[in-house]
């Protein structure tokens, strides 16, 4: 009996501690260094760069396990053109709806690993109601602590092209260019 229990303290030992290692951590985006950017052609002439100001969320991530979930909310009523007139008009219903639909958001429990590097994320975008997979591609990313802080933290950048006729957004299009490229910057610090 005694050997029975002693394999059962070792074993719940062994799973506490496994277990502390490689849990899950959860990051919440730092407002003043999180954002969203929305790249297009306009008229053929340029291409404009936009962003919301408005972006949160919660990040939880494994790196032991290379796993983890992203749920962004990007609040559409932020948009930021830097003229007021444009950004009421992205606003209508012309494009992004605000007053019924307030938010973009990305889910995803699918991150993909090299080696220590997020390299990707898979997930569901949702612009005006409308779902659509989404593969973001990572650029950059890093945790460690803060220099000034000294809260664990964890940035990333992330991108990827859309068609925004896709999500009732194609207003313009073909003049206004349907290809939409997304970038988020995100700094997310430890819970």
């Amino acid at each position: 009996m005694k050997s029975i229990v002693s394999i059962f303290a070792i074993t719940a030992a062994t799973s506490i501690g496994f277990s502390a290692i490689a849990a899950p951590e959860t990051y919440m985006p730092e407002k003043n260094h999180t954002n969203a950017k929305f790249e297009y052609n306009h008229f053929g002439y340029s291409n404009q760069q936009h962003h919301f100001d408005g972006v949160s969320g919660k990040i939880v991530i494994d790196r032991d396990a290379k796993s983890g979930s992203i749920d962004i909310v990007i609040d559409v009523k932020s948009v930021n053109t830097g003229v007021e007139k444009f950004n009421t008009h992205l606003k209508s219903d012309d494009f992004f709806d605000a007053e019924k639909i307030p938010a973009v958001t990305y889910k995803s429990s699918k991150l993909k690993f090299d080696g220590d590097k997020l390299v990707s994320v898979d997930g569901d975008l949702t612009i005006k109601g409308v779902t659509k997979p989404v593969t973001l591609t990572v650029t950059s990313f890093s945790c460690k602590p803060h220099p000034i802080s000294k809260k664990e933290g964890c940035g990333a950048n992330a991108t990827t092209k859309i068609k925004r006729s896709d999500f009732n957004t194609g207003k313009y299009v073909p003049a206004v260019s349907d290809e939409v490229t997304l970038s988020i910057a995100i700094e997310a610090y430890k819970e």
